[in-house]
């Protein structure tokens, strides 16, 4: 249910306010989001467990305000990131993690990919200033 008010909440503010930017929730100087496994230009099979690390910031589920708190998501070859003062993609190549997931199993398609991380706020934008973690690039066999 809080799922369904947090989309409801995004979709009312972009009728009110067009395509204007959303206000951004602060993030500490110093929080990181990092991805643990796997590894930068590391050949991996199917299903690719992908784990998610986070420092000076705890995880909320996406709905959820709380300060210094965000949750997931996922980049997957993006040659650009999303834009940082509208809520995040939900497609393909952005994945959400909205129920607080610190981990995921996915099946890619067999060759080179990208991943990168980006956290969200309750509402899916991302931080002030945004947190996210380098890109690495996987080899799946």
């Amino acid at each position: 249910m809080m799922k369904l008010y947090s989309r409801l909440f995004i979709i009312i503010s972009f009728f009110f306010t067009g395509i204007s930017a959303m206000e951004r929730t602060p993030a500490p100087d110093n929080a990181e989001v990092y991805i643990i496994s796997p590894m930068d230009n590391e050949s991996v099979n199917n299903p690719v467990q992908v784990i998610f690390g986070l420092k000076n910031m705890g995880i909320a589920p996406a709905g959820v305000k709380n300060s210094h708190t965000g949750h997931h998501h996922l980049l997957i070859d993006l040659d650009k990131l999303p834009a940082l003062d509208r809520p995040i993609p939900n497609d393909k190549n952005h994945i959400h993690f909205g129920k607080g997931q610190t981990e995921s199993s996915l099946n890619l398609t067999s060759g080179k990919h990208t991943l990168q991380l980006i956290l969200g706020d309750h509402h899916h934008i991302p931080h002030d200033p945004a947190v996210i973690s380098n890109k690495i690039t996987i080899f799946v066999n």
